[in-house]
């Protein structure tokens, strides 16, 4: 048997036979398979605009770009307030980085906690590295789940994220949402430090020892403009390799193959091969992927939010497939 049909039949005898597709209004997207019907269902917030301190060397801020900008922290409730208005049901709040390697949410708590009170909406807060009060107040605010990059490497924080930071700065951060009950949505970039493995396996193992919601893998995807504009992602089969053993690591857990990844024809086969291997689920399929699901013995169902929304699907519509 091989490691491929180990996997995958563990996440049936688990799972069952369900496997999810996420479209979010993250950026334009359509295949021949699926067209999202409301593109603007699920969006993403900046609450720094375009601005990053830190400059990583996989994104310089690129990723903000395609964000809508909320600076103030009394504009972010009436922002939300009028997406809600013209269709959009869900919230990612992120921003750019400080220089401690946290996104800086405190001064948008209340409002966070007032759009959580008077709107139906679901919010996921992209937080970064937190301290205990962040993760109290967020708790209090009453988001619905709470996302972090979980890096394995001391050399990748120095030298890609330009943090004085360790790998258990890190992992104090998942046990301070964790203390306040907070679904945890920890991401784990494949590839990070400039397109070879390193320390994604202590990653997986910081966040198996913690009660996570969902875990989200994302493969390095070299942005123009960037340090990392030339560099390669790693090799398909060995990402592959590295879900196969998430999915061993963490049997009980949903893991989803999220937004960032290689265009083109290595994208289907980190699709294909996600899932060969046993994943949940897939944002944004490659154009084959929702049938190549079906061939594999698996019920596709669509949903036009994050990823990360994993306990979400009985609150939302399921999208018809074509």
């Amino acid at each position: 048997m091989t490691v491929s049909t180990e996997t995958f039949d563990l996440r049936r005898r688990v799972f069952g036979d369900v496997i999810e597709f996420y479209a979010p209004g993250l950026k334009r997207w359509e295949t021949s398979e699926w067209r999202p019907a409301n593109p603007r269902r699920f969006l993403p917030v900046s609450v720094t605009g375009t601005a990053c301190a830190l400059q990583c060397d996989h994104c310089q801020a690129n990723v903000l770009k395609g964000m809508i900008s909320a600076r103030a922290a009394d504009d972010l409730y009436h922002l939300a307030r009028r997406l809600w208005d013209e269709g959009t049901d869900g919230l990612l709040i992120s921003g750019g980085s400080t220089r401690s390697g946290g996104v800086p949410l405190a001064r948008h708590l209340a409002a966070i906690a007032r759009i959580k009170r008077e709107l139906p909406m679901r919010v996921v807060v992209h937080s970064g590295v937190v301290a205990p009060e962040i993760a109290e107040g967020l708790a209090e605010a009453g988001v619905d789940g709470v996302m972090l990059d979980i890096i394995g490497a001391d050399e990748t924080i120095r030298d890609v994220y330009h943090l004085d930071l360790t790998t258990a700065d890190f992992e104090r951060s998942l046990a301070c949402l964790a203390d306040q009950g907070l679904r945890i949505i920890p991401h784990i970039v494949i590839g990070l430090h400039y397109g070879r493995f390193l320390g994604e396996w202590t990653a997986l193992e910081m966040i198996a020892r913690h009660p996570v919601s969902t875990l989200i893998l994302v493969v390095l995807m070299p942005l123009v403009g960037t340090p990392m504009a030339g560099i390669d992602p790693p090799p398909a089969d060995e990402v592959v390799d590295f879900f196969a053993l998430a999915r061993s690591t963490m049997p009980d857990t949903k893991i989803n193959l999220g937004c960032g990844r290689p265009m083109g024809s290595m994208k289907q086969e980190l699709d294909r091969g996600a899932i060969d291997v046993g994943l949940n689920g897939i944002a944004y399929p490659a154009d084959g992927a929702i049938a190549y699901a079906r061939e594999r013995g698996l019920q596709p169902r669509l949903y036009e939010f994050c990823c990360s929304l994993t306990w979400a699907g009985e609150g939302y519509r399921e999208v018809t497939i074509r």
